[in-house]
């Protein structure tokens, strides 16, 4: 089976290959055993996620742990058929996200009542957001010290390159939807809120002198809502399948040798994430939420984050947690819209602020409080508008790094990036964990929030796939 039409066009050129097809199919069977049998979403996506670590472990066993895993050429194709599902799924996720983002924000004006607070509701959001940035940073700076990141380092320079970096202000002038439509194009989220706060204020404004038309246009945004909500669920039930395939891809893909070899980093980023998930729970009880009681709920779309990378991708998602967590769903689209590119506590905190501590432990460069309250600063402000979809923290560590004046020292950073998909995946959970809490906080502050949808138990995100 060795020739040009199976290697390159069909990429079934090994009887490996066809096997992992196989094992892959029988797993979506016994999933949708599974769902038959009414075992709820939750448990699902658990099972899942289960089935797809064990999957991306039992191809490295049998490839006999390799150091450059897609350099197999069975490795390569069955990852690259697993990416149809697990990769195809998110690409209809982005599929939905413009339509979802301009219909709801649009709908939402329209149907607003009188005294809501939009700028209560936007500085609160804001203030939230670049406050969890600054502890998700000043967590990863402290981490980064307690495991000694960088000193003693064998890391040596790679080929990693330091991406472009603009001015702050050039930065704000991109959030100015100047071309809606390329602002879709290029998902600049931000920009696309902007532009639908305008469509919708101006619609109702409208509304009392222009009734009868604005009427008409009130009618299809609402029809148009209703379906965009029910194309987002029919792939939101997709999730326990999809999450099979990019989780066993995540680890298929890396050889262990590269994972060891920076595996303090590894370590270091996942216990400072961790820490940065009990703050958000404290904050949470602070204000009066029940910490278990919010983590059931938000079990699914915290595990499509951890899985897909994406929290761009997590937005239908999370809309549907925070509606089954009492939000309100003026606050819960426009908390979640922003909060997937700006503030994230994961890629544009904790990261850089440990990047920045290891290449000055690497470099030999003085720590002192300056240096620290520089570098907080720095981060917090450059988390504005960063993209919330895989390689986002690629970016970020090159802005910052630059900004602290050690750019000349990207190419240290290489070992690191090199196995950013598993950093990732943690970044991202806690980046979506970070609106879920800012979108109720600010609800909570706003007396928004639906407390007995929040606590009872029977109202969650299995309900939409009844």
């Amino acid at each position: 089976m060795d020739n040009t039409f199976l290697k390159d066009f069909l990429m079934i050129s090994s009887f490996n290959t066809l096997k992992w097809l196989v094992v892959l199919i029988l797993l979506f069977l016994f999933m949708v055993f599974l769902k038959k049998k009414h075992i709820n979403f939750s448990n699902r996506m658990l099972i899942g996620t289960g089935i797809g670590i064990l999957l991306g472990f039992a191809i490295q066993f049998v490839a006999k742990f390799p150091e450059n895993p897609t350099e197999i050429t069975w490795i390569n194709e069955s990852t690259k058929w697993f990416s149809l599902f697990g990769n195809g799924f998110i690409d209809l996720i982005r599929m939905i996200i413009i339509p979802l983002i301009v219909i709801s924000i649009i709908h939402i004006i329209i149907n607003m009542k009188q005294d809501t607070k939009i700028k209560q509701l936007t500085i609160y959001t804001l203030v939230i957001l670049f406050s969890t940035v600054a502890v998700a940073t000043l967590i990863g700076i402290v981490v980064a010290f307690l495991f000694k990141l960088g000193l003693n380092s064998n890391i040596i320079g790679g080929t990693s390159q330091i991406k472009e970096i603009k001015s702050l202000v050039d930065v704000l002038r991109n959030l100015i939807p100047k071309n809606p439509v390329e602002a879709m194009s290029s998902s600049n989220v931000i920009a696309v809120v902007i532009f639908s706060i305008f469509v919708g204020t101006a619609a109702k404004k409208m509304s009392k002198p222009f009734g009868k038309t604005i009427e008409h246009f009130s009618k299809i945004i609402e029809a148009l809502h209703k379906i965009i909500i029910s194309i987002t669920m029919t792939i939101i039930n997709l999730m326990p399948y999809a999450v099979i395939p990019l989780l066993a891809n995540t680890i298929a893909q890396r050889g262990i040798k590269s994972i060891l070899d920076v595996i303090l980093f590894i370590l270091a980023l996942y216990f400072a994430t961790f820490i940065m998930f009990l703050v958000h729970l404290g904050l949470l009880s602070v204000f009066g939420f029940n910490p278990i009681t919010y983590l059931k709920k938000a079990f699914p779309v915290l595990i499509l984050a951890f899985t897909s990378r994406s929290s761009l991708g997590c937005i239908p998602v999370t809309l549907e947690t925070l509606d089954s967590l009492g939000a309100n769903s003026s606050t819960s689209t426009f908390v979640a819209s922003f909060g997937a590119t700006t503030g994230m506590n994961g890629c544009a905190g904790i990261f850089p602020g440990m990047l920045i501590i290891m290449v000055a432990n690497i470099t030999g460069n003085p720590i002192n409080l300056s240096f620290l309250v520089m570098s907080l600063l720095v981060i917090t402000i450059s988390s504005v508008g960063i993209a919330g979809v895989p390689g986002t923290a690629t970016t970020s560590a090159s802005i910052n790094l630059s900004a602290v004046g050690f750019g000349q020292y990207f190419d240290l950073t290489s070992p690191i990036l090199a196995i950013d998909p598993i950093l990732d995946m943690a970044r991202t959970m806690i980046n979506v964990n970070g609106v879920l809490t800012t979108s109720l906080i600010v609800d909570k502050k706003l007396n928004q929030i639906n407390m007995e949808k929040f606590k009872d138990p029977n109202f969650k995100i299995d309900n939409s796939f009844m």
